[in-house]
């Protein structure tokens, strides 16, 4: 029977190749859509699930509340972490990470012999680092690793970049950055092979190596430095949540003395380590972290999609109901049942998704590099390797086979044999209705879709273009990553202000759109220290504003000399209550203990910008002046002149003059801007492609309704022409009810759309359009010329047929 079932649906196949291929390209092209979709959306949620006893690692969580500012953090005071182990017998194990990156460190130039490069992504960590979080180790002893001071553990990339094929294990190489230069011995190099994880790092240095890592050690704030990404291990028996109950008056017990003194309300949070890559919103993260609303949305993408490829089967299928019908009557007659057809007809299904997956495989292998250009990660397809790969797969051709399959399987099996024999294959008139509700299904969603598009794109327009309170254009960005590199940034900054082109050189420790992480409380002359503002501040030179084409509202800009000096934005002169044109002058405290509190004087207030990106509004802000060299890594070089190809090479014969040890890199000011809509613009091409495979499969559908459309009114259509009816009259009497169609699912897809844009998407932006009437008009208008368009070849077809043909049998 089974034998039979298969050969019968192959001989269909083959018969009707059109069809066939129609499906076919469908269901392969939703199945890869699909299939992709699913890989990328497993591999955001493995991250951190590979390390052992995985479910018992949380991270230490602060939540701080200034006077009008709350922040949460995924950072903690470094005193708490060792603490917690101390006092409390639920946790076996802690350990601390501190980013140098967060720090303004940005890289570090490693060297061993001949080789020198500069590395990114390194961090300070416990020697208890790898006690709690699970790495293979390719070279060095997991237990030893960090126990020396100044040892390092190497990803694998970076020593096979510095040793080739050398044992790097207690080798010495010289880190050098602004620190200090300081020899580090290699103890151990790990690989990434047994997951991902949210902690991107290409060097481990044990934190009694120097620099940030012994102040991390010396630490003993509860209060401010919350700057260590904390971690404890659980007792497998332990519950989370009543430790974290505990914590309150954890710390009470310790900082409860600081928090007065500093006005600060605090709260740890214990979050599983697992959850941590697909959970956004907190100010401070080691790597970015996607939200699980974009991950739902691709997810429903994906189903869409294959929803649409199924729904192709059902209206082809349908569509070609009159070739299937003798077949149908003539095995009722000879004895099949109708549940014998169900199968049959559903075995075909079967056949022709499992088809569909075995051409989507190795074109998905070929996709791949283009798909992860698209979504920035790094897929790979394991066929024998991965189980869920094909538990997938074979859901995909289970629940395919069976939603594609069922309605035609049903719809044909319902034939009453006598009637077909005879030769009328009509079936309930309810099959027209289905039919017609399935292709305003596609198009409602294709719509959606197409909708999507035009806002995504406009909000980026927008962002690209909108004012942010300082000029993005026509800026290099240098940084400086060694102390001596630092100590030539002026003769650097000297020689390039002797450049026509060049209108401002300013020197600063970050620059904006990158992420402050320096911020303190401050208070005004009699006011209540308890009871501050939290204002988040970038140390510069005297060149600041003129650089960034910041504007003064009132005072006067940074001179030389000018210690103790601040610049303040509008927001934080609001905060104080203070009027903009009466606050130069005005001191600023901050508590000091135990020593008296410290204080700034304003020099000038700034109009609003937008230092940071549009998702968040203007905070509190100000400059500081600074004169220290050892604290500027970074310098903003403002010119007048688009001609970029020359006016590099003269700077870089300048770099090669000055700093000739370092190599030759910088960036524009306004791609830094960009870059912080990165998941804006990735979930824009995400949809914006995946939304042209959805369409080009829902005319797949329209294309298979206007085949089944011309095939029942080909009669009608033979006389129309007999009686004189022009090709083009019936053109437009086939067109138009596909027009209506379109139109139907234009309407429903109105509020649909506007819904998950302005309540969801749109919500992410402090500054964002409004939604206007011409962005659902343009896509209505797309998907009608889309829809004529594909309805119009089996129009014209139909139309310029043979009337003779059509009534011969009359």
């Amino acid at each position: 029977m089974l034998k039979s079932y298969l050969k019968t649906a192959l001989r269909f196949l083959f018969k009707n190749k059109t069809f066939s291929l129609i499906n076919i390209f469908g269901l392969a092209a939703g199945t890869l859509c699909c299939l992709y979709i699913l890989l990328y959306v497993q591999d955001q949620y493995s991250y951190d699930k590979h390390h052992k006893n995985a479910k018992d690692i949380y991270r230490i969580n602060s939540s701080l509340q200034l006077t009008g500012d709350k922040h949460d953090n995924s950072t903690a005071s470094p005193p708490i972490a060792p603490a917690m182990q101390h006092d409390f017998g639920e946790v076996l194990q802690f350990t601390r990470v501190v980013s140098t990156a967060m720090w303004g460190v940005k890289q570090h130039l490693l060297s061993y012999k001949e080789k020198s490069f500069y590395e990114k992504d390194a961090v300070f960590v416990d020697s208890t680092f790898f006690d709690v979080f699970t790495y293979h180790f390719d070279n060095g002893n997991v237990i030893k690793a960090l126990m020396e001071p100044y040892s390092v553990v190497l990803l694998k990339p970076v020593a096979d970049k510095l040793f080739g094929n050398e044992d790097p294990v207690d080798k010495v190489i010289t880190i050098n950055n602004v620190y200090g230069k300081h020899d580090f011995k290699v103890t151990g190099v790990v690989d990434e092979s047994l997951g991902k994880s949210h902690i991107q790092a290409n060097m481990f240095i044990t934190m009694n190596s120097g620099g940030i890592g012994d102040y991390t050690l010396k630490n003993t704030s509860w209060a401010g430095n919350n700057f260590a990404s904390s971690y404890v291990k659980l007792r497998p028996d332990a519950n989370a949540a009543a430790l974290e109950k505990k914590l309150p008056d954890f710390l009470n017990k310790y900082g409860s003395q600081q928090l007065r003194q500093s006005g600060m309300q605090k709260q740890l949070h214990l979050q599983p380590v697992t959850t941590i890559h697909t959970t956004p919103g907190y100010d401070v993260e080691l790597s970015k972290t996607i939200s699980p609303s974009f991950l739902n949305i691709l997810i429903l993408i994906a189903v869409l999609i294959q929803v649409i490829a199924c729904i192709n089967f059902m209206n082809l299928s349908t569509a070609r109901a009159s070739k299937r019908a003798q077949e149908v009557g003539v095995r009722k007659v000879i004895g099949a049942g109708r549940s014998d057809l169900v199968k049959q007809f559903l075995g075909e299904s079967f056949l022709l998704s499992f088809i569909g997956v075995i051409i989507a495989l190795p074109l998905l292998l070929l996709a791949l590099p283009y798909l992860n250009q698209i979504t920035h990660t790094d897929i790979h397809l394991f066929l024998f390797r991965n189980y869920w790969l094909w538990l997938m797969l074979t859901s995909i051709i289970v629940v395919t086979g069976l939603v594609a399959g069922s309605y035609p399987a049903f719809y044909l099996s319902a034939f009453i044999a006598i009637k077909v024999i005879k030769g009328n294959f009509t079936s309930h008139v309810s099959a027209a209705g289905i039919r017609r509700s399935l292709v305003v299904f596609q198009f409602v969603l294709s719509i959606v879709l197409i909708i999507g598009i035009i806002i995504i794109y406009s909000q980026l327009n927008y962002i690209k273009n909108k004012d942010l309170g300082f000029e993005k254009d026509q800026k290099f960005i240098f940084s400086f990553f060694t102390g001596d590199t630092q100590s030539k940034m002026q003769s650097f900054a000297n020689d390039l202000s002797q450049l026509a082109e060049v209108k401002a050189v300013s020197k600063a420790d970050n620059y904006l759109s990158q992420f402050v992480g320096h911020d303190y409380g401050v208070y005004l002359a009699g006011g209540d220290p308890a009871s501050l503002t939290d204002v988040q501040n970038i140390a510069t030179d005297e060149n600041f504003v003129k650089a960034n084409g910041i504007k003064l509202i009132s005072g006067r800009d940074f001179m030389l000399k000018d210690s103790g000096k601040v610049l303040i934005n509008q927001a934080l002169a609001k905060r104080l209550g203070l009027k903009p044109e009466t606050a130069p002058g005005t001191r600023l405290y901050t508590p000091n203990p135990p020593n008296p509190p410290t204080f700034v004087t304003i020099a000038g207030v700034m109009k609003d910008f937008n230092y940071n990106s549009l998702h968040d509004g203007v905070r509190p802000f100000m400059l500081i002046y600074d004169t220290k060299v050892a604290d500027f890594s970074n310098m903003i070089v403002s010119v007048n002149s688009k001609n970029y190809k020359d006016l590099l090479g003269k700077i870089e014969a300048i770099w090669q003059k000055d700093i000739s040890a370092a190599p030759f890199e910088y960036s524009f000011l306004d791609a830094e801007v960009q870059k912080q809509y990165e998941t804006e613009i990735t979930l824009s091409r995400i949809i914006n492609s995946f939304t042209l495979i959805a369409l080009v499969i829902s005319c797949l559908g329209l294309f298979g309704l206007a085949a089944f459309s011309a095939e029942q009114r080909n009669k009608e259509i033979g006389i129309r022409k007999v009686l004189g009816a022009s090709v083009w009259s019936i053109v437009r009497l086939l067109s138009k009810d596909f027009l209506k169609l379109v139109i139907i699912s234009f309407i429903i897809a109105i509020p649909i759309a506007w819904y998950g844009m302005s309540k969801w998407w749109l919500q992410a932006f402090a500054y964002r359009i409004t939604l206007s009437w011409w962005m659902f008009a343009l896509a209505g208008l797309l998907a009608i010329l889309i829809a004529l368009f594909t309805v119009s070849f089996q129009s014209i077809k139909a139309a310029i047929a043979n009337p003779v043909k059509s009534l011969k049998s009359e």
